[in-house]
């Protein structure tokens, strides 16, 4: 299957400090791939340079285009949602106000996106007169995803979604997220720290230290690896 995102030889920066050192990652369209790794090792960086949002040498495509040199918005516009850690729901917000916001780049199919966003979370159909900082953590993730979705991106990006939610919570999420990627046809990449999960549900995966990658393969394989189950799994 083709890669809908690649990246070749990718560097990363913040200021003048290199934190990314010249990886080889890619999604296959469809698929879903996890970056997998210890605090510090990159991932959030290699999102935000797949994003535009920092500084970076290499090569970053998607859907066989080069998307390196352009700017954030106009990542976004091509088909690339990034739901960043820690959510960035507009708290002052309410639930419908930030589903339409998400839904600014397709006007005319917002009414329709809003309710199919609905029917994968029913809970912020119930919610749509609240604000944002009103909901639940797990809501308030249901929500950011959900607005992300609105744009009708190829490419979902997402950044540690469990983090700080119940297992149950983030069971729920995810069995959404699989579900949205199987029926609109969503390719997913995923940052999570609940790696047993990530690898569960990945096709492929990628394990991160220091900004180098260190070990890649299909999910099952470093899955059934030794050391990573170890060092990641816990068993």
């Amino acid at each position: 299957m083709a890669a809908i995102l690649e990246l070749r030889a990718v560097k990363a920066f913040y200021g003048q400090s290199e934190v990314v050192h010249g990886i080889d990652v890619a999604v296959e369209e469809g698929g879903m791939t996890v970056l997998l790794g210890a605090n510090g090792a990159g991932k959030t960086t290699t999102l935000r340079a797949i994003c535009g949002m920092v500084r970076s040498e290499g090569e970053i495509l998607f859907a066989g285009n080069r998307v390196d040199r352009r700017a954030t918005e106009a990542i976004a516009a091509v088909g690339v949602a990034h739901v960043p850690e820690g959510r960035g729901t507009f708290i002052g917000l309410t639930v419908e106000e930030n589903l339409r916001l998400g839904g600014y780049t397709r006007p005319r199919r917002a009414p329709a996106n809003m309710q199919r966003m609905y029917g994968y979370f029913p809970i912020l159909a119930d919610r749509r007169r609240q604000q944002g900082g009103a909901l639940s953590g797990g809501e308030q993730q249901m929500l950011a995803i959900a607005r992300a979705l609105m744009m009708e991106p190829r490419l979902l990006v997402l950044d540690e979604p469990s983090f700080g939610l119940a297992p149950r919570i983030v069971e729920d999420i995810f069995a959404i997220v699989e579900r949205i990627r199987k029926e609109e046809k969503v390719s997913v990449l995923l940052v999570e720290q609940n790696a047993s999960l990530a690898l569960e549900l990945a096709d492929h995966a990628y394990l991160l230290e220091t900004g180098y990658v260190v070990a890649s393969g299909s999910a099952k394989s470093l899955a059934d690896d030794p050391q990573i189950r170890r060092s990641y799994l816990g068993y």
